[in-house]
């Protein structure tokens, strides 16, 4: 169990060191209703700011994020009891470096014989956001770069169990926008947020579009909403290794991306499907890198804990998600220090297909890259989010790569570089693979708008 008293504490320290008072935090309001009148008057404020204006708020944002990273990746495992510290600072930088600002705006023109036709991204209003408790802060600023950068004003409503994290990240949006001379509230939310004023945003006039990162209920409600909607859907993330590929390096890398904030990121490595004939190699590969091999009914004894049964079927213990895991390996009498623990087991085996967002890695062996893709698929479930790989078959990537259809596809890497830590390309958080924005950015945040000169500035 958490101490609420030591959570308590650390969040008023926290917050008091950059502001005085915990009840004095910046966009955020008792009410929803609050909230939404709040930032319905800033971003009206807002649309007479210059692209130029915008980018100077983003710039200190991400000077802010970086100067307070640790405290919120503290702030983060402290109130959640998920992930990894010095993992969640990663992430912050992450966010504060590689979200892109209005850069991301591209206007387009067309010519001919009849005018000009320009087409602009222009802002939808106010966005409402569901945001979640395994990347709560980073989530909340990822978004507001975004938004901010389109021309939109926010509104979030965090994850409960996370809100204070995500309450401090609104907080310091804030203060950099109005560092900045922007205006006061153009990213708000509620000090406790529940289903109920979930509610009343989605179903709020004042707000245009709704994105969420979250299960398949939450991206339900936002697809029934009626209004524009973007989301962010479940993952079971797959990696194959095959026997081309370099096995010392899959064994780092797999170890790396599946334990990383102890496997919280949802375009994580969540089971793996190794060759038969290289199978030993790898295994050794990550124990030699931070893995811990558990065996027999050393399994048993860790699926009757982190794993609920229901008339044969499992979900994730609630309890468990984002833990160390040397606490799973203590839970079943093992004193040891360690980054993942893998164990080898059969294709149905819940390891495999639940998505449990541990660092517990079930391991696979199969004969060939036939049997691998289609023991991949079948784990990734059509979910279509993130899956990898490691070879160096050009035949085996590409035949992957055409049957998972996922979002992200990562090629002998660690799964984070799909979301551009080690890997090319801007970061994110918010995937949305069922409404297939993909990896969203300032473009995803905006709408088309058409202007149209008939005869006129057609000069050739």
């Amino acid at each position: 169990m958490l101490d609420e008293r030591l959570i308590s504490e650390i969040v008023a320290s926290v917050v008091k060191s950059t502001m005085g008072s915990p009840n004095k935090q910046k966009g955020v309001f008792p009410t929803m209703s609050e909230a939404l009148a709040a930032v319905d008057k800033a971003y009206k404020q807002y649309r007479s700011y210059s692209i130029e204006q915008r980018e100077k708020m983003i710039a200190k944002i991400r000077e802010l994020t970086l100067a307070e990273a640790e405290n919120m990746a503290k702030l983060g495992v402290e109130e959640t009891g998920m992930g990894r510290v010095s993992d969640k600072i990663i992430k912050h930088q992450l966010v504060a470096n590689k979200t892109p600002g209005t850069e991301d705006l591209h206007p387009t023109a067309m010519s001919g014989d009849a005018g000009l036709t320009l087409i602009e991204m222009a802002p939808y209003g106010v966005i409402g956001s569901i945001t979640p408790s395994t990347n709560p802060s980073e989530t909340v600023i990822c978004n507001s770069i975004g938004m901010i950068a389109g021309g939109n004003g926010v509104v979030f409503n965090p994850h409960p169990n996370a809100c204070k994290t995500a309450n401090y990240a609104v907080d310091l949006v804030n203060r950099a926008i109005l560092e900045a001379g922007g205006p006061e509230n153009l990213v708000v939310t509620v000090e406790n947020p529940t289903k109920e004023s979930s509610d009343e945003m989605m179903a709020s006039p004042i707000v245009k579009m709704l994105v969420a990162t979250g299960g398949p209920g939450v991206v339900k409600a936002l697809l029934s909403s009626g209004k524009k909607a973007i989301g962010a859907g479940a993952g079971n993330p797959p990696v194959i290794v095959d026997d081309t590929a370099d096995i010392e390096k899959a064994g780092r890398d797999i170890v790396l991306g599946a334990s990383f904030d102890n496997n919280l990121p949802c375009i994580a490595e969540k089971e793996c499907f190794v060759f038969d004939n290289v199978a030993d190699k790898l295994i050794s590969s990550m124990q030699k890198n931070g893995a811990y091999l558990i065996k027999g009914d050393q399994i048993d004894k860790l699926v009757k804990t982190c794993l609920v049964e229901k008339n044969g079927k499992y979900s994730i213990n609630k309890d468990w998600v984002g833990r160390d895991a040397s606490k799973f390996l203590k839970a079943i009498g093992i004193e040891a220090d360690a980054r993942l623990v893998i164990a080898e087991v059969p294709n149905d085996h819940p390891f495999v297909y639940v998505e449990m967002m541990m660092p517990v890695l079930g391991i696979v062996r199969v004969k060939d890259i036939d049997e691998a893709i289609e023991l991949a698929c079948k784990a990734e479930h059509g979910n279509r989010h993130s899956a990898h790989i490691h070879s160096k078959n050009v035949d085996h990537l590409t035949r992957f790569a055409k049957a998972v259809e996922t979002t992200i596809f990562v090629k002998n890497a660690p799964s984070y570089a799909g979301i551009g830590a080690g890997g090319e390309g801007y970061t994110t958080f918010t995937i949305a693979g069922p409404t297939g924005e993909g990896l969203t950015a300032a473009h995803s945040f905006t709408r088309q708008r058409r202007c149209v000169l008939v005869d006129g500035f057609h000069i050739v």
